[in-house]
């Protein structure tokens, strides 16, 4: 761990041209200074030098608008995790995020249901059932009219876990999903959520990753929204900033409903995060509130579309939000309003009994992963 950390900062340290580009559009880059200058202050004995990169949102944009390709945020990753090696991670503050990942990866909230020959399933993520568990069956059986044979699994990809440093217990806790699936014969799985979309490309080997988007957008057109006619902005999701087949079949989507699309000054590959981005906001509420405002006035009052739910969430308390998924089922609503907590957890719940109910299939499962404690030892008031 220490060693991966000393290569990168190296890498970042003797390549980076400090020029200002990056700075200038993130704030943390403005609080701690240039990927060079983080680098070079580094010391993995240092418990202060690391655990700063828990401010940063990891949403990529640095790297993105790098002229000589470096990418900082697989640095501040990278710090997060000797942070967690040295046991001064995960934080207090973490901890209801933490417990949001340990129920849905618990017995009680996971279910699996492979039909006989499935070799394609349909990964909803946490968010999408609990928000709108309605609209995950209705995408569920869209996409069964085109895809025969298509399973489904509800159960959480582990994300916090990884971008919060946790490698080895997000190593051990998705590869355990993974390699089921695929001793179970799947080989592609489709996403309604672009962070678990990340997750099955980066580490779902042996598997085919593709959003429900691409899918849906492959079926050609439906029928017109009731904003029909009002130009709307899209905001990509950062965690799918480099994925441009979704950025196209996103938009073909939103024209398909009779929505112009307007782009704003950051989107698809140099996107902004919305401010949910490496849990931020729970340690630095300052610097992950400045990413919505920044999209806020981007939006110009037009209706802004995502596709993540988090991302929808978020920036739904700041302007008008619409999930693509409510435009394509609920074309003639102007506005849909999602669950919120506790009844998130309750969707959740009754979803996975809906499947074990209506669905036959000779492959079921439900989860159960045994809890690993964390690892944290030492106490350090660096937020108190």
């Amino acid at each position: 761990m220490e060693s991966s950390l000393i290569n990168r900062s190296k890498d970042i340290a003797e390549q980076c041209t400090e020029c200002p580009l990056c700075r200038r559009e993130c704030a943390f880059l403005v609080k701690y200074g240039n990927p060079k200058e983080i680098a070079n202050r580094i010391d993995p004995q240092d418990d202060a030098t690391l655990v700063l990169a828990y401010e940063c949102s990891l949403c990529g944009l640095c790297g993105a608008v790098c002229p000589v390709n470096l990418d900082p945020r697989d640095l501040f990753l990278e710090m997060r995790r000797a942070a967690v090696s040295k046991g001064v991670a995960p934080f207090p503050e973490h901890k209801m995020l933490l417990g949001y990942e340990k129920r849905g990866t618990s017995r009680k909230y996971t279910y699996y249901a492979l039909p006989e020959g499935c070799q394609a399933i349909f990964f909803p993520g946490c968010g999408l059932p609990g928000t709108r568990p309605k609209r995950t069956l209705q995408v569920y059986h869209h996409l069964r009219s085109f895809i025969p044979g298509l399973g489904i699994v509800l159960d959480c990809c582990a994300k916090p876990s990884h971008d919060l440093g946790r490698q080895d217990f997000f190593d051990s806790l998705f590869g355990e999903m993974r390699d089921y699936l695929v001793r179970n014969g799947v080989r592609t799985v489709l996403t309604a959520c672009p962070n678990c979309y990340r997750v099955f490309k980066e580490y779902g080997e042996g598997l085919v990753v593709r959003t429900v988007y691409e899918a849906m957008a492959e079926q050609g057109p439906s029928v017109n929204s009731a904003m029909a006619g009002k130009p709307v902005v899209i905001h990509d999701p950062c965690a799918i900033r480099h994925e441009i087949p979704v950025h196209e079949a996103v938009r073909a989507l939103v024209r398909n409903q009779g929505l112009p699309v307007e782009e704003m000054p950051h989107h698809g590959v140099k996107t902004l995060c919305c401010g949910e981005g490496g849990a931020v906001g729970l340690l630095a509420p300052e610097l992950a509130g400045q990413w919505g405002q920044k999209r806020r006035v981007e939006t110009e009052d037009r209706n802004l579309v995502t596709y993540c739910v988090g991302c929808s969430n978020l920036l739904g308390k700041l302007t008008p939000t619409h999930h693509l998924l409510d435009l394509f089922f609920e074309p003639e609503a102007s506005q849909v309003k999602p669950a919120g907590p506790p009844w998130t957890y309750w969707n959740r719940l009754s979803l996975e009994r809906k499947l074990k109910k209506n669905m036959k299939a000779p492959v079921t499962r439900e989860r159960s992963i045994s809890p690993v404690p964390s690892n944290r030892t030492k106490t350090f008031p660096y937020w108190k």
